[in-house]
């Protein structure tokens, strides 16, 4: 393992060197220990260590560099791209050269900090950002040549995610630019690696090595156990590579869309250690060239503003979910808040629609003076939350750009069973719980006591009271007839077990595989609450200040590092599946061991001042209108909005 895959952004801290609590002992398999993601992890200053014998070798370095020059034969004035550079020791020897139009992009954050300052330290002009190659941050077209040295390829868990890669490549080079390629001989690995092998790094740390091939051959698992001879074991880290023959990379390569695949020779690395070279003891290296017409791209205008349609529930209607089922004062503020921080987006021209009776001939009438939509209107369509994926559905037919998800995920996610099986099937770990239909006048209670009822379908905590914790049939009984009298509400109930632990909620704004960040999680502070109410944030809570539960706060949740990572891989992984876009809020809740297991997942969540979402953003630093844009420009850049010059400062309906 050396070198790197690139990195999303987030606001994770930087890695370090940290002592673990303990190492896992032997493992009878290596490979069920290996995250998907093990990728975003690993590559830290302890990757510098174990690996320096290779990739922090100038002359080595100079050695490649040499060889890599002599097959591509570039020009001085070509546009370059390092892809996963690392610390970028290849990029910077480039530049050193008189290479002048050098990039270089990773995944890891700590190593291109360390690439940044190096470049700086020698005054070299090369451009180091973070990123995944799974998306480029770039325009089609834009470089001559791009590089993915060091065996950085083949990092992720199916071939489909490299095919990816190598069409990002594709898209971004230039007619006729050229990909070089220098990855791991995987038959060479597949019958030559090492099982164990340990070695010192220097006087003070030393790394043992396991390694095996996975069930299906394809991928070679290592595990590093890495221990200070004072500090004891600091690292039991697990990771997985493809193994890519010259056969299988042609294959990858063609169905990408290259041309003129050729192989050059194989890379035999010379390590100063002389010990354990892993994957980078035989190299493959490979070349290609992208055949294709130039891309049309619509050139931009000068921009002076962006005009954006701001759409929101409907005053003039009664709203089922209110108290009183009108919007009242605390429902005018709130949009006034929303108003007052979108002013001060000076780069932006807002107008409002909440007109619900006029808003498809509103919608077509300003389509041709807007850039997009800026779909804040969680209480759906004439207010009916069944029909929140109307309005996105709207949008679609008038083919106006919006932010947040769409219909089908609006309508996978209002139903809390099926995102129950979903999650489910992906391993994603849910309260036990039951459905009650309707017509169910006889049921089964294969769940024990206490329970939580709740509407299956609505948000905004509709039907959810502290009645609807439970202890026993009677009081099931009991809250099923509250749903359903006096909540009007004639569809399946869901009765799920009652986690007793910490009530957490997840924020996510941007988009996975491009930007995107994961704000602090937060949970419910339910210390104020008088003995025997039940712990939960329902609708008395958001609904009725004047009620114990008025008093509930939001507080940064206290979880050990292994809890919220498992929490913040699974909403990850939901996000992608459910086709979650832009921003979105995952509840969570602890049962009685401190397992964290999912409660909902509510995408175009609440955006008001004092929300869940808002509150996190809080936590992380940001106002209330830097939420809000990075709501917009998440949508901005999933969109590939192109920005025009607006003449008409202002709109009025």
């Amino acid at each position: 393992m050396k070198e790197k895959l690139t990195k999303t952004k987030t606001s994770r801290k930087k890695l370090g060197i940290k002592r673990i609590s303990r190492c896992l002992g032997p493992i009878p398999n290596l490979e069920e220990q290996v995250s998907p993601d093990w990728w975003r992890r690993i590559f830290n200053s302890l990757y510098l260590k174990t690996d320096a014998d290779v990739v922090d070798d100038k002359q080595l370095t100079k050695k490649e560099v040499d060889l890599f020059l002599e097959i591509l034969k570039p020009s001085p004035e070509d546009k370059i791209l390092d892809l996963c550079c690392g610390q970028g020791r290849h990029s910077l020897e480039l530049a050193r050269r008189g290479f002048h139009n050098v990039e270089g992009l990773d995944r890891s954050h700590y190593l291109i900090q360390k690439a940044k300052v190096q470049a700086k330290k020698e005054n070299l002009n090369i451009k180091f950002r973070e990123g995944d190659a799974r998306k480029l941050p770039y325009p089609p077209d834009t470089f001559d040549i791009i590089m993915i040295l060091g065996n950085s390829f083949g990092y992720f868990s199916t071939i489909q995610e490299d095919l990816r890669v190598l069409r990002e490549v594709f898209r971004v080079l230039k007619p006729w630019g050229k990909i070089l390629i220098d990855v791991a001989d995987g038959e060479y690995l597949r019958n030559n690696f090492q099982p164990r092998s340990w070695e010192w790094i220097d006087k003070k740390y030393f790394v043992c090595r396991e390694r095996t091939l996975s069930v299906d051959k394809q991928s070679l698992i290592s595990r590093e156990i890495i221990t200070h001879v004072e500090k004891g074991v600091i690292a039991d880290q697990f990771y997985a590579e493809r193994l890519y023959t010259k056969e299988s990379l042609f294959k990858l390569l063609q169905t990408a869309g290259f041309s003129d695949i050729n192989f050059h020779g194989e890379i035999l690395t010379d390590s100063r250690r002389n010990q354990d070279l892993g994957m980078m003891e035989r190299r493959i290296i490979v070349t290609a060239i992208v055949k294709k017409e130039w891309t049309f791209v619509k050139r931009k205008k000068r921009e002076t503003v962006k005009n954006v349609v701001v759409l929101l529930g409907d005053p003039r209607k009664p709203d089922p979910l209110k108290p009183f089922f009108i919007f009242d004062d605390d429902d005018f503020y709130t949009v006034d808040q929303l108003k007052s921080a979108l002013k001060e987006l000076e780069e932006y021209n807002f107008i409002y629609l909440d007109n619900h009776d006029t808003l498809i001939q509103d919608l077509i009438k300003l389509k041709p003076k807007i850039d997009f939509a800026f779909n804040l209107c969680d209480e759906g369509f004439n207010n009916e939350a069944k029909k929140e994926l109307h309005i996105p559905a709207l949008l679609e037919i008038l083919s106006i750009p919006y932010t947040g998800s769409g219909p089908q995920c609006l309508a996978f996610c209002y139903d809390k069973s099926l995102i129950r099986g979903i999650a489910n099937e992906m391993g994603i770990p849910v309260p036990y719980a039951f459905l009650i239909k309707p017509e169910d006048t006889v049921f089964e209670i294969p769940v024990s006591f206490p329970v939580i009822v709740k509407p299956n379908f609505g948000d905004a905590s509709f039907g959810i009271t502290q009645r609807s914790v439970v202890n026993n049939s009677e009081e099931l009984i009991n809250a099923i007839s509250e749903i359903r009298e006096k909540f009007g509400y004639n569809e399946p109930i869901l009765v799920e077990e009652f986690l007793p632990g910490s009530d957490l909620s997840v924020g996510i704004i941007g988009n996975p595989l491009e930007d995107y960040m994961v704000l602090p999680i937060i949970e419910e502070d339910y210390s104020s609450l008088p003995s025997g109410f039940p712990r939960i944030c329902g609708y008395e809570a958001k609904w009725l200040p004047d009620s114990p539960y008025g008093n509930i706060k939001s507080i940064p949740a206290n979880l050990p590092e292994k809890t919220e990572k498992i929490i913040v891989s699974c909403c990850l992984k939901l996000f992608e599946r459910l086709g979650i876009r832009d921003y979105c809020r995952f509840d969570w809740r602890l049962d009685s061991e401190g397992n964290p297991k999912l409660l909902e997942v509510n995408p175009n969540p609440g955006w008001c001042w004092d929300g869940h979402l808002a509150k996190m953003a809080k936590i992380a630093g940001m106002s209330y209108a830097e939420m809000l844009k990075a709501i917009l420009e998440s949508a901005e850049r999933r969109l590939g909005i192109a920005k025009r010059l607006h003449h008409i400062k202002s709109i009025y309906l």
